[in-house]
């Protein structure tokens, strides 16, 4: 498939899928969906999509309570929110495999990107 009918089925999609309920939608995306040249996805994505599940019992608000108390403390590497999450009683190991997960999905969605940005309150 080539660029240009990449671009199109991209168009396609989203226009199909704007306005549907149980969906989280990417706001402000342009016409592209930039996945065609490997960057994070524009398309919406369903609720229940497993994109949206805890990684290692560590959903999205999670990892977004930790930045904000992050942002409070003057937090700014990965070491001290870590602690953070070891003062609610996330290991170490479980803190570490979700923020590496949720950053990875991040780079898959654009979706899961704005979620943690609304959780953060921006």
């Amino acid at each position: 498939m080539g660029f240009f009918s990449k671009a199109k089925d991209a168009l396609g999609g989203q226009a199909a899928q704007a306005g549907q309920p149980g969906m989280v939608h990417v706001q402000g995306a342009g016409p592209i969906d930039p996945a065609i040249m490997g960057g994070p996805s524009t398309r919406s994505v369903a609720e229940n999509d497993p994109i949206w599940e805890p990684i290692n019992g560590v959903s999205l608000q999670d990892y977004a309570n930790w930045a904000r108390e992050a942002q409070t403390r003057g937090v700014n590497d990965e070491a001290g929110l870590i602690t953070i999450a070891g003062e609610g009683g996330v290991s170490a190991a479980d803190a570490k495999a979700a923020l590496d997960g949720w950053v990875a999905r991040m780079g898959q969605s654009m979706a899961v990107g704005q979620q943690f940005r609304k959780f953060l309150g921006y």
